[in-house]
C-alpha cells in the first residue's frame, strides 16, 4: 500500500529535496507541496494525503497552527502531521504534539531517517524516536507551570490499561509491549484503543504527554 505524503515548507529547495528522496521509495507517493501554512491546509483537506510533513515556521500561518486546524475538524480519516523543525527542544513542537501532531523530525536529519520517519508514521503502532520525543516533552514539561492531574479522566482506566499507558510514556511499541505482558498483540491494539478513546486522545504520542503532564512515567 502506497503512502501519500504532502510536504509544507517555504524553502523551495526543502520541498524539491524531501520530495525526491520520498518519491524515490517504492512504497511512498508526494502528491503534492505547499509553501505556506495556509496553503497547506487547503491542500491537504483538497489531496487528503495519509502524511503530511509540517514546517513549524511558515508564513500566513506557522505550522502550529495549520496542525490544529487539520487536526481539530471533523475529517473521517485525518493525515498524520510529521513537524519538521531545526531545533529539537522547541515548545512549537511540543504543542504541534499536544495538538495531535504524530512527531517531529530535524531538517538536517540523514535521508534515510526521514523515509523511516514517514513509514512509522504512518504504521502509528511506534513511536517515532522514542528518546528524543520523551526527552523533548519531558523538558518542556519541566518548563511549565504544574498542571493538576486529570484523576477522573485516570481513574477511567482499568489496572491493565493504565499499565499500557505507564508503557506508551515509556516509547514502547505494540510489539514491546505484548511480549513484556505476554499478550497478543491484536490484543495489545484494543488496550491502546481503550487508552486513547478513555482519556479523548488522538494517538500514542498525545499519550504520552498525557501521561508526563499527568505524573505517569
Amino acid at each position: 500500500m502506497t503512502i501519500t505524503v504532502v510536504i509544507a515548507d517555504d524553502q523551495a529547495m526543502v520541498r524539491q529535496g524531501f520530495g525526491a528522496l520520498l518519491d524515490a521509495q517504492a512504497d511512498i507517493s508526494v502528491i503534492g507541496d505547499a509553501a505556506d501554512g495556509r496553503t497547506a491546509v487547503t491542500e491537504v483537506r483538497r489531496l487528503q494525503p495519509d502524511v503530511v510533513l509540517m514546517d513549524v515556521r511558515m508564513p500566513h500561518l506557522d505550522g502550529l497552527a495549520a496542525t490544529r486546524e487539520l487536526l481539530s475538524g471533523s475529517s473521517a480519516k485525518p493525515p498524520k502531521v510529521l513537524m519538521l523543525t531545526t531545533f529539537d527542544i522547541d515548545d512549537y513542537v511540543y504543542d504541534a504534539l499536544r495538538h495531535g501532531a504524530s512527531g517531529f523530525m530535524l531538517k538536517d536529519a540523514p535521508a534515510d531517517e526521514l523515509v523511516r520517519a514517514v513509514r512509522v508514521v504512518a504504521d502509528g503502532e511506534a513511536l517515532l524516536a522514542p528518546s528524543v520525543t520523551k526527552r523533548l516533552i519531558a523538558e518542556v514539561t519541566a518548563r511549565r507551570p504544574q498542571r493538576s492531574p486529570d484523576d477522573s479522566a485516570v481513574g477511567s482506566l482499568t489496572p491493565r490499561e493504565r499499565e499500557v499507558l505507564e508503557m506508551l510514556a515509556r516509547g514502547w511499541s505494540n510489539s514491546e509491549i505484548a511480549g513484556d505482558l505476554f499478550l497478543a498483540e491484536q490484543t495489545v491494539k484494543t488496550h491502546v484503543s481503550n487508552v486513547l478513546a478513555k482519556l479523548h486522545l488522538r494517538d500514542r504520542v498525545q499519550a504520552v504527554v498525557f501521561a508526563f503532564e499527568n505524573g505517569i512515567r
